[in-house]
């Protein structure tokens, strides 16, 4: 196994006292992701996200880890969470050599390919870059984030609202 290929660090904008973050490697295995989805769902608990941000950041999580598995040929992939004051972001390093990085379909008509679309539609912002050093891949995705102890103080704040 090539543990090499992930870097061991995963790069964001995210700074500052107030961060949260949680990183794990699994096998690259389709019965992985039912593990990764249970290790970040105990760990959002733990930090007291609320049950939207919770159920979205699961679904975010499964597309994100499930492409990096059919789409890669890697042994590991690399999962991180980061918190600060508002955002969540949910990130996924796989060990892929593809020369191109992954693509939104807008016309998926199929059962598969419509990933990136809900991982675009949930998000405040996602985006992918190249791991350095090695090969591999990088994918996160921005949620918004309202501890469950600010949430209460903004219950009367319009339902419409997006905090990203």
């Amino acid at each position: 196994m090539n543990r090499d290929a992930l870097a061991t660090e995963l790069l964001d904008s995210l700074a500052g006292p107030d961060l949260t973050r949680y990183a794990f490697e699994l096998p690259a295995r389709a019965e992985q992701v039912s593990r990764a989805r249970k290790m970040v769902s105990a760990r959002l608990e733990s930090w007291g996200v609320g049950e939207d941000a919770h159920d979205t950041a699961l679904l975010v999580l499964s597309e994100l880890f499930t492409n990096a598995i059919v789409h890669t040929g890697g042994h590991l992939v690399a999962c991180e969470l980061r918190a600060d004051a508002d955002r969540l972001r949910v990130t996924v390093q796989d060990q892929g050599a593809a020369a191109t990085g992954p693509r939104v379909c807008r016309g998926a008509e199929g059962e598969r390919g419509r990933g990136l679309l809900l991982v675009e539609a949930v998000s405040c912002a996602w985006g992918t870059y190249g791991a350095a050093p090695g090969v591999g891949r990088v994918v996160w995705a921005e949620l918004p984030f309202v501890p469950a102890a600010d949430a209460a103080s903004r219950e009367g704040a319009s339902a419409s609202e997006w905090p990203c």
